[in-house]
């Protein structure tokens, strides 16, 4: 652990996503409040993400004992996956997981953060995340990975997106939420970003989807595509409630330029036109525990393309199937105009979405670099 120097300090950032990478961190799901029906169907989406990562980068699977039997069974005959055992409370690999960043060297390294569950005793999702909490230091100890310590700062891997270029997006709804860091302002919290993350700029995003549980996400509202571009999820519709969150992000992002000096090119990438909601059938398949965040029939969840993963090769792209098979179309379309250079492949992710959030949030890329 690299306690008494900061990845700004040793020349440290976060790359793009769309950079080279060594691999991808996953976890098995597994919790019955997070996954219906002893996460069935969430497992056959996982089982295809990791099957279409790990055509052109190692997959690293964290599974429990509980766990184990079911990700052999699917995932045994698919090369350059390895499964490893860790206990967590749930699968957002991208919230509990490490952050990296390398050096112009290719030196990697990895940043641990406070996990609270997302808000903690303030609006937290569950009630213990020990394990979660634990998974970032444990991973990186076991890759050789030297770490440096961000807690008592408390920040999930899904609230930063970062362009490898000194400039990082973040959203106000999230980072200044009184379940994070209440005893800091927002400039401490910059800081703070700047610190360990190595960057230049935050741009500051009002808010992300709506009813996002995670306070709003950016990696569900706006991402970087390469430097200088960004997609940013959005709709048409005046009456819905995401119109005026999506035209809040686009005026900040309009007249804001990167850490470069460039003005950001923005793509529109509209959210399904149909809201997703859960179904009265698979809110029977839950089991939610006690101080759990429960969910409700005909809760609109927070679906959103822009939840997407850049594997070496392909875009990942959540799609939700049904009355949205249209409006898959055209976010695989437009995906395929801006990222000619990848393949872009639709997965359907509805069981993913119902544990809250989509590809993104279940992944983490590991930078191509090496360790020492």
């Amino acid at each position: 652990m690299l306690q008494n120097t900061t990845p700004l300090s040793d020349g440290f950032f976060m790359p793009g996503e769309f950079e080279p990478q060594r691999g991808c961190l996953m976890v098995w799901p597994e919790r019955p409040g997070s996954w219906p029906y002893e996460a069935r169907e969430a497992r056959k989406a996982f089982a295809e993400i990791i099957r279409k990562i790990a055509r052109s980068e190692e997959v690293f699977v964290a599974v429990s004992e509980k766990g184990e039997a079911s990700a052999k069974e699917l995932l045994s005959q698919v090369p350059n996956v390895r499964l490893f055992r860790a206990e967590t409370e749930d699968a957002w690999a991208r919230d509990i997981g490490p952050t990296f960043v390398k050096n112009k060297e290719g030196l990697v390294r990895a940043v641990n953060w406070e996990f609270n569950a997302w808000g903690g005793a303030y609006n937290g999702l569950y009630a213990s995340w020990e394990k979660d909490n634990a998974f970032a230091q444990f991973f990186a100890r076991e890759q050789g990975y030297e770490m440096y310590e961000a807690a008592p700062f408390v920040l999930e891997g899904g609230a930063i997106h970062s362009d490898g270029q000194g400039t990082v997006l973040v959203t106000e709804a999230c980072l200044l939420s009184p379940g994070r860091n209440p005893k800091l302002s927002k400039e401490e919290i910059e800081q703070k970003l700047f610190l360990y993350l190595g960057a230049k700029k935050v741009i500051w995003l009002p808010r992300g989807i709506y009813n996002d549980e995670t306070d709003e996400h950016v990696d569900n509202f706006c991402a970087f595509i390469r430097p200088g571009e960004v997609v940013l999820a959005w709709t048409e519709d005046v009456n819905d409630p995401q119109y005026e969150m999506s035209m809040a992000g686009l005026r900040v992002l309009e007249a804001e330029t990167d850490a470069c000096g460039r003005k950001l090119l923005v793509h529109k990438l509209p959210v399904p036109e149909y809201p997703v909601c859960v179904k009265e059938e698979e809110l029977c398949g839950y089991s939610f525990e006690e101080g759990e965040d429960t969910r409700e029939a005909g809760e609109r969840l927070a679906a959103s393309y822009v939840n997407f993963y850049f594997s070496n090769d392909a875009v990942l792209m959540p799609a939700f199937g049904g009355e949205n098979e249209e409006s898959d179309k055209r976010a695989e379309s437009i995906l395929r105009k801006l990222c000619p250079e990848r393949e872009v492949l639709p997965i359907p992710a509805r069981a993913i979405l119902l544990g809250g959030g989509n590809i993104h949030c279940i992944t983490q890329q590991i930078p191509l670099g090496r360790t020492r």
